[in-house]
């Protein structure tokens, strides 16, 4: 299956107990064991950010595959090391190898801790629209709804995922991301209309019926909107007559 390229610039910004006694501090010595273990880490740890800290300098100096190699260097003496998965993704986009990118980008999304950050938004956007363009809606939609979620401003983002799960056939995933989007767009009365087309498409006549109402109350100036709900009152009661009379 050819996967299309992409060229996505992604924008790379992230962030990376003593107990006092009123009287004589007391040490308590560790065991051989874990001191040994500690020293491993922290020396992993070290190891892991100088090869980082070369990977930012050759990617500075545009000396890109050295710099990937950097970072590759970097996860393996520290798997935890978030930055350098987000920019070794980085690379390999700039090359345009999205099969190399996503795995990356799904893991510094895995690692993120924190508050939603710049890096994570743009890194989720990017997961879904790698994921979608391979094909692979079921991974797809999770990263997608996460986007969602992370920057609800974002209504065109949304209409792209749902023309795009729409077009595939993926049906019930479309229908999820405009569920989503109405959920953190409350205010957004083209959202509750393209829900209710999907869910009239579907047959869902008086779930349709309930958000198309609900468009035409936030947008009360929209004839279109009225029209949408006259519509489909009529065709909602132009199935249930013949069972009246029946």
């Amino acid at each position: 299956m050819n996967v299309k390229k992409v060229n996505l610039p992604i924008m790379l910004s992230c962030l990376l107990g003593v107990f006092v006694l009123a009287q004589t501090p007391i040490t308590v010595a560790q065991p051989a064991s874990t001191q040994q273990g500690q020293a491993i880490a922290s020396t992993s740890s070290e190891l892991a950010q100088r090869h980082y800290r070369r990977g930012n300098t050759y990617s500075n100096l545009e000396r890109f595959d050295e710099a990937a190699e950097e970072y590759r260097l970097a996860v393996a003496a520290d798997p935890n090391l978030a930055d350098a998965y987000r920019n070794l993704a980085n690379i390999y986009l700039s090359q345009e190898n999205t099969q190399e990118a996503i795995p990356m980008l799904v893991r510094f999304i895995d690692l993120h801790q924190g508050p939603v950050t710049t890096p994570l938004v743009v890194s989720l956007k990017t997961a879904g629209q790698l994921l979608r363009g391979a094909e692979r809606f079921n991974e797809a939609i999770t990263y997608d709804l996460r986007a969602i979620d992370a920057d609800p401003e974002d209504d065109s983002q949304v209409h792209i995922m749902g023309n795009t799960y729409n077009n595939a056939g993926e049906t019930d995933k479309a229908i999820m991301i405009y569920e989503k989007a109405v959920e953190v767009m409350p205010q957004n009365a083209f959202m509750y209309r393209t829900l209710g087309r999907l869910y009239e498409d579907e047959n869902r006549l008086e779930d349709a019926l309930a958000l198309y109402r609900k468009a035409a109350e936030i947008d009360l100036s929209s004839q279109f909107y009225r029209e949408l709900v006259q519509n489909l009152e009529a065709r909602i009661k132009g199935t249930m007559e013949p069972a009246r009379n029946g």
